[in-house]
């Protein structure tokens, strides 16, 4: 197995490169964050286009926690829009409609968490949700969430006790 070459500290990594070696990072975020396949992917190409409009202003330094930060605040973009939008009715013939089936490495680390515990994760508010996921799955600090959701850490500390509460009760 080979070693991906990244850019060395300090140098701003192009597009093609963040893409090609942080994308399984972005999906597992956005993955988490949606609980879909589908939501997961649309919401990759999203952040994907928003780093590329952001790469001209990023200053070298964690880039894990700056992606992070955009894949979290585009999911709460979509999760505001859709409220504001209606939804569609369901087909009526359901058998006509088939479920894209995702590619199986991609699958494949979306499928770490127990199915129980990627369910109650969605029963959390979108807050708690955010917090407890980029800091317990991620495995980001307690200063990066509070740097990619843009609230002070004591928010984070509060939103990620109060989110783990929840999940513990949620599984009981």
């Amino acid at each position: 197995m080979t070693r991906v070459e990244r850019a060395p500290i300090g140098v701003v990594p192009t597009w093609e490169e963040i893409a090609r070696d942080e994308g399984r990072f972005i999906y597992t975020v956005a993955y988490r964050l949606t609980g879909s396949a589908s939501d997961a992917d649309d919401l990759v190409q999203d952040v994907l286009l928003r780093v590329q409009r952001g790469l001209a202003t990023y200053t070298p330094g964690n880039l894990r926690g700056w992606l992070s930060r955009i894949t979290t605040n585009a999911f709460l973009d979509s999760v505001r829009k859709s409220k504001r939008r209606p939804t569609d009715a369901l087909p009526e013939d359901m058998d006509r409609v088939l479920p894209p089936s995702a590619a199986a490495d991609v699958d494949s680390a979306a499928l770490r968490l127990p199915e129980d515990l990627q369910a109650a994760l969605l029963e959390l508010p979108v807050e708690f949700r955010a917090a407890v996921v980029l800091s317990d799955v991620v495995g980001l600090s307690y200063q990066d969430v509070s740097d990619a959701l843009a609230v002070p850490v004591g928010t984070v500390r509060s939103r990620i006790h109060r989110g783990r509460g929840r999940l513990r009760e949620i599984l009981r």
